[in-house]
């Protein structure tokens, strides 16, 4: 008898029909496993052919949801992203995508329409398991591999990131908010970038604070805290620590601080968490206003996250109240 690796209901769309997935792809036993896996979940499997084949010949009819195998990046295939992530919208349909690291920034910046699954690198059964996360949006049949202990992982994360952002409210408190950080960055100068003595938070006795909110804090000061969280993976496990939130809080703060612009890429290598798990963080912050997404309008592929101006805020009046207790403790 031979065992399978998944077992499921069969998954069907709103009119009783099993769901569509159409694949696209250039990695040929990649998309085959994908099937396979696929086709024994319950859901009729159409082979959309190589990415770049959307921008050549006719239409092609799109599945409920759409697979995309894009780990090497191209103008053809950028062009052909672009043009895909504007036929999801219009036909209603649902976008994955699975990418590399060395890819992941083009792929963030070309898709802002579609709202798509971004995964990086991932194992069959976390493709599987998008899947699953999608069809609640096109029927009521649900995948049995979506585990108890995933979905109250999902259910977490949406908690936490609604405590974050009503912390981020009430830290943030009434008046105006601080301006957005200015141009010019790039990932790996940012880690290694101190900022300026002159650009230090306002101290908790400072006059200035009943009537502007405070500044952000010396950027080399952020660091140190960053820096210092990242040593104790050298002597505990790093997954005993896990915050992937507050690291990438921390990152913008700094960034925001050395006046630097950060892509995607820098931000989920901060958040010291598997890539995919960092985008899923990403994703919810930004829908949830702690983040924000700012496009390149010079370059439609790049596109960068910043802190929103209410989380700007709440982080400048944080460390205008630690600052002095982390500075002692220096």
């Amino acid at each position: 008898m031979t065992q399978t690796d998944f077992v499921y209901e069969a998954a069907r769309d709103a009119a009783g029909e099993r769901a569509r997935i159409t694949l696209l792809g250039d990695r040929p036993r990649v998309q085959a496993s994908r099937a396979d896996d696929l086709l024994r979940a319950g859901f009729r499997v159409s082979d959309g052919g190589e990415l770049d084949g959307v921008l050549e010949g006719p239409m092609m009819p799109l599945g409920d949801i759409v697979i995309v195998d894009c780990t090497r990046l191209s103008g053809a295939r950028l062009a052909a992203l672009a043009r895909l992530d504007e036929r999801i919208i219009r036909a209603g349909g649902h976008l994955i995508v699975t990418t590399s690291m060395d890819a992941l920034d083009g792929v963030f910046s070309i898709l802002d329409c579609s709202q798509p699954q971004i995964l990086v690198l991932p194992s069959r059964a976390e493709v599987v398991v998008a899947v699953g996360r999608m069809m609640p949006l096109i029927s009521r049949g649900r995948v049995r591999e979506m585990s108890e202990a995933d979905r109250i992982s999902l259910i977490r994360l949406s908690e936490q990131v609604d405590q974050i952002a009503q912390e981020l409210d009430r830290m943030s408190g009434p008046g105006p908010m601080g301006q957005g950080a200015a141009p010019g960055c790039n990932g790996d100068q940012r880690a290694a970038s101190q900022g300026s003595p002159g650009q230090g938070a306002v101290r908790i006795g400072d006059s200035a604070r009943a009537s502007a909110p405070p500044r952000l804090p010396d950027p080399a000061l952020v660091r140190q805290m960053i820096a210092a969280r990242q040593a104790r993976a050298r002597f505990f496990d790093g997954a005993l620590f896990a915050d992937p939130a507050w690291d990438m809080l921390l990152d913008l703060t700094a960034a925001a601080a050395e006046r630097q612009k950060v892509c995607v890429t820098s931000l989920c290598i901060a958040a010291g968490v598997p890539a995919t798990t960092a985008l899923r963080w990403v994703k919810q912050l930004v829908d949830s206003g702690v983040f924000e997404r700012i496009d390149d309008p010079s370059d439609k592929r790049r596109a960068f996250i910043a802190l929103s101006e209410r989380s700007r805020a709440a982080m400048a009046r944080y460390f205008a109240e630690v600052e002095m207790p982390l500075a002692f403790a220096a």
